[in-house]
């Protein structure tokens, strides 16, 4: 498990904003400050049988007196969300880490513009709240089935006004890349949602003519490739010159433990970057959907990624 430092927190509300979507706020209950965090973090929150779920701060993170998650019930999903909306009523005790940022806002942009589908619009929600706060120049996409099932739709309409810009499948409008307009000097593109939102954005982007490094991508679902078939490979650590081989059914990251290897986690499913480390030579398959394309040259996640022949680790 992580070393991420976890607290007892106290719900002290917990709305249903939609059919679906389940909105708390959790204080501490000694302590007037929670730790702070920036637009686009996420906290790990433990459930009773030891598992973590990773869910995405949407409230302003100004407000050092109370952490926001919304948390969609997904019937069809592990169990976690099932969990949360059952249990986590008002009084109810949750224990939640410290946050943990994978998604930032760029420093250096000069406007920002937000793309969210579904719940994936709960990182953006709190970008948006940073942004209007500050004055800077931005604008969010909000993508949903209806106004009915889109999630916050009410406050992000008061944070961000005009700036806000809505498509309802069920109104027949759908997010249209060419939206976003030219890759102007400074403009930085954001999005968060299924892989189907996530992957559309990319490519349109992309083909647009948009640097790679201005377009930010969080996915809250694994890489799903169903003809992928994982092959066995060898992992040295440089530190210790010892070498560990990973079956094909096993992961890196569980063979490290097993080989004494301290590694801290979280997801294991390659989303939330907590067992990120680095590896020196070899040809390593990334497995991950979290981690930047700058950084693959020698940064991997040990939970899903893996590597042919062998891969030399920075341990």
């Amino acid at each position: 498990m992580s070393a991420r430092i976890v607290m007892k927190l106290t719900v002290v509300e917990a709305i249903a904003t939609t059919p679906e979507v389940l909105r708390l706020t959790l204080v501490h209950p000694q302590r007037p400050e929670l730790p702070s965090w920036e637009p686009g973090a996420h906290v790990d929150l433990r459930l009773p049988d030891g598992r973590t779920r990773q869910y995405s701060l949407c409230g302003d993170p100004a407000d050092r007196g109370r952490y926001v998650l919304a948390i969609k019930r997904e019937d069809a999903g592990r169990g976690g969300s099932l969990w949360t909306h059952a249990n986590l009523t008002g009084g109810a005790i949750a224990h939640v880490s410290h946050p943990r940022n994978n998604f930032g806002l760029a420093p250096d942009a000069r406007r920002h513009l937000l793309i969210g589908g579904g719940i994936g619009v709960t990182p953006l929600a709190a970008m948006a709240r940073r942004l209007a706060a500050t004055g800077a120049d931005f604008a969010l996409h909000v993508c949903a089935r209806s106004a009915e099932q889109a999630p916050l739709l009410p406050e992000l309409r008061a944070v961000c006004g005009d700036r806000l810009r809505c498509w309802f499948s069920s109104e027949g409008a759908r997010f249209d890349p060419a939206a976003l307009g030219a890759p102007d000097d400074g403009i930085h593109a954001y999005a968060c949602g299924p892989h189907g939102l996530t992957d559309a954005v990319q490519a349109g982007l992309t083909a647009a003519g948009w640097p790679e490094e201005r377009v930010h991508v969080e996915h809250f679902v694994p890489m799903a490739d169903e003809n992928y078939k994982p092959e066995p490979f060898d992992a040295l650590i440089a530190s210790t010159g010892a070498v560990v081989h990973v079956p094909a059914d096993v992961s890196l990251l569980d063979m490290l433990r097993r080989h004494g290897v301290a590694m801290p986690s979280s997801c294991e499913i390659g989303v939330c970057g907590s067992c990120e480390c680095g590896y020196r030579g070899g040809t390593v398959i990334h497995r991950d959907v979290v981690l930047p394309v700058a950084k693959r040259q020698d940064r991997m996640m040990p939970c899903v990624s893996r590597a042919r022949g062998t891969v030399t680790l920075d341990l």
